[in-house]
Order: C-alpha cells, then sequence, then structure tokens
C-alpha cells in the first residue's frame, strides 16, 4: 500500500501527535509499505533521512513551537503529491492537513480518509484566544472535517467520550498508540545522574513535555513546594520547552524550590531522553489536557510509573497503586501521591512495564487491516 500520514508538525519540532505519526511511518515502511510524512516544512531545519516526506510552505505562529501551513502557496508540493497513487490518507490534524486529504479525495473519490482524533482542540483555542465563541466555532470546523471522512479513530476510549462530547454522532474505532520495548540502560541512567550532579539514592521526580500551564505544571511545581516543606528530599527535573517556561521558572523561584529543580529544555537525543525517564522514581504528569500520553508509556518502557490525575484521559488503562498512582487535581493531592507513591515506586514501575506498553508492530499490523477494509469498502 501506499499510505499518506498527514499532521502539522515536523522532526525535530514535534508534539506527541507528530511523533505518532513518524512512529506510523517508520512501522509501515517496515512491513513492506511506502508511507509519507505530510506537514508543513520548517526551514530551519533540513528534512530527515530514511523518512518519505512531503513538505509544504508553512508560517511560524507567533508565542506558539507550532507552523500554520500554508499549501496553497506550495506549487512544488501541489506537484508532487499529484503524482503519488495514494491508497489511503490518514490525517492526524483536522485543519489545513486535513484539506490537503480531503482535496485528493475529490480528484480520487476511491481513496478513503481516515481521520484520528488527539487533542482538545477546544482547550488549545480557548487558552489562545480566550473566547467561547471561538473555540466552539473551532470545535465545529473540526466536526465538519470528521464527518467528510470514512473512518474516525481515538486513542483510547477516553478520548472518544471528548469527541462524543463535542457533538461527533458517527462510529468510533480505538487505534491506541504504540511504545517500542527495549532494555533499559542503567549504565546511561547512572551516568546522567553523575552528569547533573543528583546524589545517588535521592529520589527524583521527573516532567516531560511542553512546558505549558495547560499541561498543569503549575501544580506539579505546587505541590514540590508543599512537599519540601514536610521536610522531603528530592530532585523535580523537567525536560521539555513551551510558551510559560520563564513564567514557570519564576513561580519555582516564589515557591523556594529553584534549588530542587531543572529545567533542562527540549531533549532531542533519545538516548539521553530514555536515561532520563529510567533515573526518575517517578514520572508527575498530572494534566488533564492530554489524552493518550507517549510520555506516560515512555516512562513505563524504563520501569518508571507515573502519577496522573484520576479520571483523565491520561490515566485510562492505570490501576491506583499497581502500575501508577491516581490523584485529584489539586497540589494537595498530587503531593500525597508522590509522597504514597515514592516507597512503591520500583514494584509498580515492573507493573508498569509488564501492562501499559504495546509495540508499534502490532498496533500497525493491526492499523493495516484496518487500512485494507476501508480500501476494500470505498471501492466497493
Amino acid at each position: 500500500m501506499i499510505i499518506g500520514e498527514l499532521t502539522e508538525t515536523y522532526p525535530p519540532m514535534q508534539d506527541g501527535v507528530g511523533r505518532v505519526c513518524w512512529a506510523y511511518c517508520n512501522e509501515l515502511e517496515a512491513q513492506g509499505h511506502t508511507a509519507y510524512y505530510i506537514a508543513p516544512e520548517d526551514p530551519a531545519h533540513s528534512r530527515i533521512d530514511g523518512l518519505n516526506t512531503i513538505l509544504y510552505k508553512g508560517l511560524q505562529i507567533p508565542g506558539q513551537n507550532y507552523r500554520l501551513g500554508v499549501p496553497d502557496w506550495s506549487i512544488d508540493f501541489r506537484r508532487e503529491i499529484t503524482k503519488i497513487p495514494f491508497d489511503v490518507l490518514h490525517i492526524h490534524s483536522p485543519f489545513l492537513s486535513a484539506r490537503v486529504a480531503l482535496e485528493i479525495q475529490k480528484e480520487h473519490p476511491q481513496i478513503p480518509i481516515i481521520a484520528t482524533f488527539h487533542s482538545k482542540y477546544y482547550d488549545d483555542a480557548f487558552k489562545i484566544t480566550h473566547s467561547k465563541a471561538i473555540s466552539s466555532g473551532i470545535v465545529n470546523l473540526v466536526l465538519s472535517v470528521y464527518n467528510k471522512c470514512d473512518a474516525v479513530w481515538a486513542v483510547n476510549n477516553e478520548t472518544a467520550e471528548v469527541l462524543r462530547a463535542y457533538g461527533y454522532q458517527g462510529v468510533i474505532d480505538i487505534a491506541p498508540n504504540g511504545t517500542n520495548v527495549y532494555d533499559i540502560d542503567y549504565e546511561k541512567a547512572y551516568e546522567t545522574r553523575a552528569r547533573l550532579g543528583i546524589p545517588e539514592g535521592k529520589p527524583v521526580l521527573l516532567f516531560v513535555g511542553q512546558i505549558s500551564r495547560k499541561k498543569n505544571i503549575h501544580s506539579v511545581l505546587q505541590a514540590a513546594a508543599l512537599l519540601k516543606k514536610e521536610g522531603l528530599d528530592f530532585t523535580l527535573l523537567l525536560a521539555g520547552e513551551g510558551p510559560d517556561r520563564s513564567n514557570l521558572e519564576k513561580l519555582a523561584g516564589d515557591l523556594d524550590i529553584r534549588d530542587r529543580t531543572g529545567f533542562l529544555g527540549f531533549i532531542r537525543n533519545g538516548d539521553e531522553l530514555h536515561s532520563l525517564y529510567a533515573l526518575a522514581d517517578l514520572f508527575v504528569f498530572p494534566s488533564i489536557y492530554d489524552n493518550a500520553p507517549m510520555v506516560v508509556r515512555e516512562a513505563a518502557v524504563n520501569g518508571t510509573p507515573s502519577v496522573l490525575v484520576r479520571g483523565s484521559c491520561s490515566a485510562e488503562g492505570i490501576e491506583d497503586g499497581v502500575n501508577g498512582f491516581l490523584c485529584e487535581n489539586t497540589p494537595e493531592d498530587i503531593a500525597r501521591a508522590i509522597r504514597e507513591g515514592l516507597p512503591r515506586a520500583q514494584e509498580a514501575g515492573v507493573a508498569a512495564r509488564n501492562t501499559i506498553p504495546k509495540p508499534w508492530n502490532e498496533i500497525i499490523t493491526d492499523v493495516v487491516h484496518k487500512y485494507e477494509e476501508l480500501i476494500e469498502r470505498k471501492r466497493a
């Protein structure tokens, strides 16, 4: 098969959705198919070797880590994409990349389009515009795209319920995200601990993701301040970049935990990132924005259990005290979950590694079957 995977970010400036799209392309190629990563280009970075890409013009969105793709400005892109005999198109973002897919289908009606619902678009829009009317309008735009697709998928059951709450009434299939399992590199983790100057035996709390208030990082910092007042010795590491980094660094100072907190920036090296997961005792991720975060799975691969908000989309599949720790969405209860979780982290980490990750080859094998069924149905 020849598959187009469409999203709004291109490596190395990737969010979780972009990383899922990249994983789809890599595993589809490994299984003998041809997959194209279709997204806005970033002139600051060259194309990634070994990844079939079709890129179009993009503009930086002020104050954001994203680019706005403008496919109509890209004559070369239009020329290139019309030459490819796609069997199926899979959109991972319902905006301008989705428009590209719908235009291709208009010319070639036999090509099915799948849309995966990854993100809470109302929350994204409201954070930028502070307008309920505009945010609701964007949700309606998203629904109009999904209603034109041949299949709609969600990454877990809780995420499907979010899409239902938006007003989508069609069939929703579940297509979870994967994570490849590998041996934990304890030696690299030990080297990273030493490089960061963290004494052996000192508890390490870790957050990985966009440094944004929508990820609830301010609550993590407030919980850390409570733990410090209780006399708990620890180091809190935050890996990532984002629009709120300077404000959150100031908050750490105001809470008197700057000496316990390390803002590491965006970690481009995969081995270095995995060493952070491996050295951490707990992965603290109380986001109520994320749906099926890759980072929780990556932490589990490295034997690190997560602290997650009970009832959130991120917490689906977590059994409290068994393969992770659940809390209410308050600094006080996040602190409680950390305090109670640290003595049990090693055992819960083993359970997390055994129950949470599902290899990408298994995920994509299922995806390929779904693609084939849609192609046959569309052609019939």
